[in-house]
C-alpha cells in the first residue's frame, strides 16, 4: 500500500534522525567540516599550482618559438643577400608558421594567467571563510562544553539526569529492601514470642520435636500413676486410714530414734 508504505519510510527516517541527533557530538562536526574546508583550500592551492606549471611550460615554448622566428628571419635576410631568393622563401614561410603559433601560445598564456589570478583570488577568500569559520568553530565548541558541563551541573543538583535517576532508583530499592527486612525481623520476633519456634537447641540434642514431646507427656504422667498406686498399695496395709497415714510420717520423722515400748510393757 503506497500510503502505509509511505508512513514506514517517514517512521524509519524519524527513527534515524533521532538516533543520528543523538549520537552526534557537535565539536567532531565543526572539527569535521573544518578539515573538509583544509582538504578545499588544498585543492585550490594544487590547481594554482598545476596553472603555473601549465603556463610556464607554455612561456618555454613561446622563447623557443621567438627565437626561431629571429633565427628564420635571419637566415631568409642572408639567403637573399646570396641570391637564393626560393630558400629565403622557405625560411620565410617557416618564419610566419612559427609566428602564427606564437601567437597562438601568446593567448592560452594570457588564458591560464587570467585563471591563476581568478584562483589565487578564490584561495584568499576561501582562506578568509576558513580562518573565520576556525574561530567560530572554537566558539562554539567552548560555547557547548559550557551548556553541556551546566546542564550536567543542574541535572546532577535537580536529579532529573539519567544517571541520578539511576542512583535514585537504586536508592530506592535499597530502601525498599530495608523496609522488608525490618517487617521480617519484627514477624520473626513476634512469633518467637508466641512460641510458634521449636528450640532448634533442644531439637538438635534430644531430638524432641511435637510427638516426642507427646510421648514425653504420656511416659511422665504413667510413671507418675504408677508411683501413685504403689503409694496407695504400701498405705493399704496398715488400717488403711488418715491416722495411719500420719503415724507412718511420724514414724518418718522419727526415724532413727529408740523405737517406743508397747503399751504393756510401760510400769
Amino acid at each position: 500500500m503506497p500510503g502505509m508504505s509511505g508512513r514506514f519510510s517517514t517512521v524509519v527516517k524519524a527513527k534515524i534522525n533521532k538516533l543520528l541527533d543523538k549520537a552526534e557530538d557537535p565539536g567532531e562536526t565543526l572539527e569535521y567540516s573544518y578539515q573538509r574546508q583544509i582538504e578545499l583550500l588544498q585543492n585550490v592551492k594544487k590547481g594554482i599550482a598545476d596553472v603555473v606549471t601549465s603556463k610556464k611550460r607554455l612561456q618555454l615554448q613561446s622563447d623557443k618559438l621567438e627565437q626561431q622566428v629571429v633565427k628564420l628571419d635571419t637566415q631568409a635576410r642572408q639567403a637573399l643577400s646570396g641570391g637564393q631568393e626560393d630558400l629565403a622563401r622557405t625560411a620565410l614561410e617557416r618564419k610566419q608558421l612559427a609566428q602564427t603559433e606564437l601567437q597562438s601560445l601568446d593567448t592560452q598564456i594570457t588564458q591560464l594567467e587570467d585563471q591563476q589570478e581568478q584562483l589565487i583570488e578564490n584561495e584568499k577568500k576561501l582562506r578568509a571563510k576558513i580562518d573565520q569559520f576556525r574561530t567560530k568553530k572554537e566558539v562554539i565548541k567552548a560555547q557547548y562544553s559550557a551548556a553541556e558541563a551546566q546542564v550536567k551541573i543542574s541535572e546532577a543538583a535537580t536529579g532529573v539526569g539519567e544517571q541520578m535517576a539511576d542512583v535514585g532508583l537504586a536508592m530506592q530499592r535499597a530502601v525498599d529492601k530495608t523496609e522488608n527486612m525490618r517487617a521480617r525481623a519484627s514477624a520473626v520476633e513476634e512469633l518467637e514470642k508466641a512460641g510458634a519456634f521449636e528450640d532448634l537447641t533442644q531439637l538438635g540434642e534430644g531430638g524432641n520435636d511435637d510427638i516426642d514431646r507427646q510421648l514425653a507427656q504420656l511416659t511422665t504422667k504413667s510413671g507418675v500413676d504408677e508411683d501413685l498406686a504403689k503409694m496407695k498399695a504400701e498405705l493399704g496395709k496398715g488400717s488403711g486410714g488418715p491416722a495411719e497415714l500420719g503415724a507412718g510420717a511420724g514414724e518418718g520423722a522419727a526415724a532413727g530414734s529408740t523405737p517406743a515400748k508397747p503399751a504393756a510393757e510401760q510400769p
